[in-house]
C-alpha cells in the first residue's frame, strides 16, 4: 500500500425504485477521496448524515459531500482512513508532521482536542465529542491510551466512547474505518464517561459455533480528566446463533440509544434487536456458513423463530417466492461491512457479489445475505435509526 496514496475501496450504494423494489443505485470505487500530503492522510468518505433518523431516500449521493472532522453534529459519517507506517529511514529532524505533546486546547472547528504528540506515522493525541466504531481493515494500526498500547489486528473493533486516544503504524501501514456518531458531553469540554453501567464481559467457557471466530471488543472512554483508559478488551459477551443454520454467528459490540449518543461505560445491557433504538445505532458482527450447509432445511418456522430469538420479529419478509429465506427490511441505513471471505447481497432486483474490503451502504431496503462459497463470510454491520 503506498503511503500518500488512497486505496481504491469499491462501495455498493442500495435504493429503491418506484415500485418499492430494493436496488443497487450506485456501484464502483468510493468517489470522495483523497491522497494524503505533507500534514494528512490519505482518507475516503463512504456516507454522512446531517439528521438523525438518517434519511433513506434521495438522488443525491451523500458520500460525496466537503469534509467534516469529526462530523456533523446531529448525525455522523462513514470514513476510511490510510494511516502512514514508520518509514525505514525516518528522521524526527526532518519529519513535517512533527509536533510535540502540549496540553489540551480545542481544535478552531469545533468538537476536537489534541494533546499533540503527532509525527509520520502516529497521529495526534486526541479525543472527539463521538462514539466511534472503528474497524482494522488491513495493515496495522496501533491504539496508544494514557494508561497503554493495544496492538490491534485486522477484523478487530475499537469502541471508542470520547476518549483521548492514538493511532500509531511502527510497522506498516494501516487501513481503518471509522462510523464516528455524534456525542454530548455533559461536563463540559471534559467529556468523562457518564453512569456506572458495569461493563459486561464474554463468559469464559463460551463456546461458539463451529467456524466462528470471537468478534474482538476494544472499548476506551475517559475516567479522569484529561487521561483515556482501556475498559474492556476480549470477545463480545452477547452473541446469539440460528439452530436452523449451523455456523451461523450475530456478536453485538455496541448500542446508541439517542443521537447526540450518550458516554457511558456499556450498552449491551439494552435489548437485543437487529435494528436500533429510536435515534440509535447498533453494530454486530455477523458469520454467515456457507448455504450449502442448510439449504433446502429451512422454511417460515425456522426464519420466524430465527427473527424472533434476535428480537425483531417483525424485520422477515419470508415468503415462499423469496430469492433468499432470511429476507429482511428494517427502517434503518445500515453499513456492511465485509471483514472476510465472499458473500452475495440478495436484493429484490438483482444480486450483487461481495469480498473482504468493500463496502455495502443499504438504506431501508428488502435484503439478504447469502454465503455461496465453502468457507464462512463474516461482515460487519452498522445500523442507524432511518427515516423514509
Amino acid at each position: 500500500m503506498a503511503q500518500d496514496v488512497m486505496k481504491p475501496i469499491r462501495r455498493v450504494v442500495t435504493g429503491n425504485d418506484e415500485r418499492g423494489r430494493s436496488k443497487v443505485v450506485w456501484d464502483g470505487p468510493a468517489p470522495n477521496t483523497h491522497n494524503g500530503g505533507p500534514l494528512t492522510n490519505a482518507w475516503t468518505d463512504f456516507w454522512v448524515w446531517h439528521e438523525t433518523p438518517a434519511p433513506l431516500s434521495g438522488d443525491h449521493d451523500d458520500g460525496n459531500l466537503p469534509y467534516d472532522f469529526p462530523g456533523p453534529p446531529d448525525g455522523g459519517h462513514l470514513r476510511a482512513v490510510q494511516g502512514r507506517g514508520r518509514p525505514a529511514d525516518y528522521d524526527p529532524a526532518k519529519d513535517p508532521r512533527l509536533m510535540p505533546p502540549h496540553e489540551p486546547k480545542e481544535r478552531p472547528a469545533g468538537k476536537t482536542w489534541d494533546r499533540g504528540g503527532r509525527n509520520a506515522y502516529t497521529s495526534d493525541m486526541h479525543k472527539t465529542e463521538t462514539v466511534d466504531y472503528a474497524i482494522l481493515l488491513e495493515g496495522e494500526r496501533n491504539l496508544v491510551l494514557d494508561d497503554g498500547e493495544v496492538n490491534w489486528r485486522p477484523g478487530d473493533i475499537v469502541i471508542d466512547v470520547a476518549a483521548f486516544h492514538q493511532w500509531t503504524s511502527p510497522g506498516q501501514d494501516g487501513l481503518v474505518l471509522y462510523d464516528m456518531i455524534a456525542a454530548r458531553f455533559v461536563d463540559g469540554p471534559v467529556g468523562l464517561v457518564q453512569g456506572n453501567d458495569p461493563v459486561m464481559r464474554a463468559d469464559r467457557n463460551q463456546k461458539l459455533p463451529e467456524g466462528v471466530k470471537p468478534a474482538r471488543r476494544i472499548v476506551c472512554l475517559d475516567r479522569e480528566p484529561g487521561r483515556s483508559c482501556l475498559v474492556s478488551d476480549g470477545p463480545s459477551p452477547d452473541v446469539r446463533t440460528d439452530p436452523a443454520r449451523p455456523g451461523f454467528a450475530s456478536a453485538r459490540m455496541w448500542v446508541t440509544d439517542s443521537t447526540p449518543a450518550r458516554i457511558v461505560f456499556e450498552t449491551l445491557h439494552l435489548p437485543h434487536t437487529i435494528e436500533p433504538p429510536a435515534n440509535g445505532s447498533v453494530l454486530r458482527v455477523v458469520t454467515f456458513p456457507p448455504d450449502e450447509a442448510w439449504k433446502g432445511k429451512v422454511g417460515a418456522p425456522e426464519v420466524q423463530a430465527y427473527f424472533r430469538a434476535m428480537g425483531s420479529p417483525g424485520a422477515s419478509t419470508y415468503s415462499p417466492q423469496a430469492a433468499h429465506p432470511y429476507m429482511q427490511k428494517t427502517r434503518t441505513l445500515d453499513f456492511g461491512i465485509v471483514l472476510e471471505g465472499e458473500i452475495v447481497l440478495v436484493l429484490d432486483t438483482q444480486e450483487v457479489s461481495l469480498k473482504a474490503g468493500e463496502i455495502v451502504v443499504q438504506r431501508g431496503i428488502n435484503h439478504a445475505w447469502s454465503n455461496r462459497s465453502n468457507s464462512p463470510a463474516v461482515v460487519a454491520i452498522a445500523s442507524h435509526d432511518g427515516a423514509p
